[in-house]
């Protein structure tokens, strides 16, 4: 017998938390959401399934919205114990909400009737297997809500700076801080709190991200009830004009617990301090979501993510949580804009549903997201230029990294990804046939009329009835298996035919090296698509040894600064078995971070600029993020290479 738990609309809960999440963005004051097409979730659903009892049973239907129970068609309200008789009995929760998630918890005396995966959600247009979490497993955790976890923190030092006091927690903070007046004597005096993630950024009143004004010092006396202040992320807290005398300083730290099931592996002191710190810096980044960085943005970024998705099986071994983010970056169909509105990101997400199905083996979790997949592939191949490369429409985001690549028209990076991505979708197809089931209604052959009206039937060839067909799996039947090998040997002649283009287009022999543009006429090589071309298999044999030689092995090709591409690059490394110059890496790039005092990774380094300047990004003296999701990468590279 199972547990019951929270069910709602099938991605539902992921778009009703993204959006928040997407909405958490704060600067200097004002508040910024992300500049980015949000789909929304469902306000009314229908949840429903039919029970063939035996004995009589007792249930109680608890709802997040307002709505209704009907069993057999008689009515009951929420929050009321419901009687059924032995028999077929006929369940449908109708629960709606204008503001947040539709979701219902339903419970029996005697354990017979409960919600779980195996009812159905219906939005009036589509009906789907609902929609759970582990995360929303007890009656109390409502779903509506992130079930963060709180945990106290001291500062690890307070000091006298400029006048005020700065304390340290020696570590990143995502939560409010604790203030304390312990005199009495200027209750009624105004105070300011600044934060930062670094001691720079708190003592600068005019530039710090963050910053509380107007709070009165009487509200945060000892003893009183402290007014909560906003989730914010820092290191630091400064309190201008306040003596350390006068306050005490704490904090909260919220979080969603994720399990860490790995070990650093290996035992040299340098790397396994490079091991935490980046382990530190990817809880940080991940929960509910995994997000880009903790100050910043604080927006779902599916380049990021995608990183994060390769660490997971080296830390964490959590499927849910790559499951959680793929269905936020993916939104609703119909897919009208790129993710995040960068094109690379879109195909990034593609390839991560084939890695995905590799690393956890997850059916349910790939048919439902295969028609997204489709969809969005569709999109980038309407994109495509006179001579079949696929380029940017207006407003869409061609971003590869923040570096110097020839980015006029059809670029080559952009392309061996589109030939990778379709490889991952005629993956996805293959896998798909050969499952031992698809859901009735799969979206993989909507419009498909003659091939639905197979699925749609028993194995005696009577109806299914609306209940059975959709709350069970049903065998993919010839029809629907001939239609997905056809689509993968389709999605396949159609990356043979990209990779002739681009071979013939950008690569230049007299280089041995894919440049970023053949339009410009600039010839320009950059790292960039050599190392996507390497990574993925693209370039073999020769090819890939004067790629090795010219570009990987050549100091005038520009170094890649970013820990996003420095992600790819070692990868390469790696994967090409040269383990000397990986761990080199590792020391330098992120050891040099950890040098300058760094507590979690930063989303670019540069060892040339140091002090305050080394903080900057954007034209923001405190622009840059020193708490980045895409910064963790060791603990994956070490884990895949380095393991002992």
């Amino acid at each position: 017998m199972n547990q019951p738990v929270w069910i709602w609309y099938p991605g539902d809960m992921e778009l009703f938390h993204g959006m928040k999440q997407n909405f958490e963005r704060e600067e200097r004051g004002y508040d910024w959401p992300a500049f980015w097409k949000m789909d929304d979730w469902r306000k009314n659903i229908r949840f429903f399934r039919t029970y063939q009892l035996e004995e009589p049973e007792i249930f109680e239907v608890h709802a997040s919205g307002v709505g209704h129970v009907a069993v057999n068609g008689e009515k009951y309200p929420f929050e009321q114990k419901i009687a059924l008789h032995p028999g077929v009995n006929k369940i449908e929760v109708f629960a709606g909400s204008r503001t947040g998630l539709p979701a219902v918890f339903i419970e029996s005396e005697g354990g017979r009737i409960e919600s779980n995966e195996t009812w159905m959600a219906d939005d009036f247009t589509e009906m789907h297997p609902v929609g759970t979490s582990p995360l929303f497993a007890e009656k109390s955790v409502d779903p509506n809500e992130v079930p963060y976890v709180e945990e106290a923190l001291e500062p690890a030092s307070v000091n006298a700076v400029k006048g005020g006091t700065l304390a340290d927690f020696g570590r990143m903070v995502n939560g409010w801080p604790v203030i304390h007046f312990t005199d009495t004597e200027n209750a009624e005096q105004a105070f300011t709190i600044c934060y930062g993630e670094s001691a720079e950024e708190a003592t600068d009143l005019k530039w710090c991200y963050y910053k509380e004004t107007g709070l009165v010092r009487d509200d945060f006396r000892e003893g009183a009830e402290q007014p909560k202040l906003r989730r914010r992320a820092f290191r630091y807290i400064f309190l201008p004009d306040v003596s350390p005398e006068e306050a005490e300083i704490s904090a909260v730290h919220t979080k969603i617990p994720l399990e860490v099931k790995a070990d650093c592996p290996v035992k040299d002191p340098q790397l396994k301090k490079i091991w935490d710190i980046c382990r530190e810096t990817y809880l940080l980044c991940g929960g509910l979501f995994f997000i880009d960085g903790i100050k910043r943005d604080r927006w779902i970024w599916g380049g990021d993510a995608c990183q994060s998705f390769a660490v997971n099986p080296y830390l964490l071994r959590d499927p849910e949580i790559n499951k959680r983010t793929l269905r936020a970056l993916f939104g609703n169909r119909p897919l009208r804009q790129h993710i995040n509105t960068i094109v690379d990101y879109s195909l990034l997400a593609v390839i991560a549903l084939e890695n995905e199905h590799r690393t956890y083996g997850d059916g349910s979790f790939l048919r439902e997201m295969y028609p997204k997949a489709e969809a969005l592939t569709e999109l980038l191949l309407s994109q495509k230029n006179e001579d079949g490369f696929l380029i940017p429409r207006e407003r869409d985001w061609i971003y590869i990294d923040w570096a110097d690549i020839d980015k006029v028209g059809a670029i080559s990076a952009e392309q061996i990804l589109l030939w990778r991505a379709l490889k991952a979708m005629a993956y996805c197809a293959r896998t798909l046939a050969y499952e031992d089931g698809l859901h009735a209604e799969s979206e993989t052959i909507r419009g498909q009329s003659d091939i639905r009206n197979v699925i749609l039937h028993g194995p005696d060839g009577r109806p299914l009835p609306e209940d059975e067909r959709m709350a069970e799996m049903v065998p993919v039947s010839d029809a629907e298996r001939g239609y997905l090998l056809q689509t993968a040997e389709s999605y396949d002649a159609c990356a043979e035919k990209l990779r002739e283009k681009i071979n013939a287009f950008f690569w230049d022999p007299d280089q041995g090296a894919y440049i970023d543009s053949y339009e410009s006429g600039k010839k320009h090589v950059s790292r960039h698509p050599n190392i996507f071309a390497l990574l993925y298999d693209f370039a073999e044999g020769e090819q890939a040894g004067e790629i090795i030689s010219h570009v990987l092995e050549n100091p005038e090709i520009p170094a890649i600064t970013t820990p996003y591409f420095k992600f790819y690059e070692l990868d390469v490394f790696g994967k090409l078995g040269m383990k000397q110059r990986l761990e080199e890496e590792i020391r330098s790039y992120w050891g040099g971070m950890i040098e300058r005092g760094a507590v979690t990774i930063w989303e670019e380094f540069d060892p040339k600029v140091e002090g305050a300047k080394q903080y900057a990004m954007y034209g923001d003296p405190f622009g840059k993020s020193l708490c980045h999701a895409w910064g963790a990468s060791p603990v994956y590279l070490m884990g895949k290479y380095l393991a002992e």
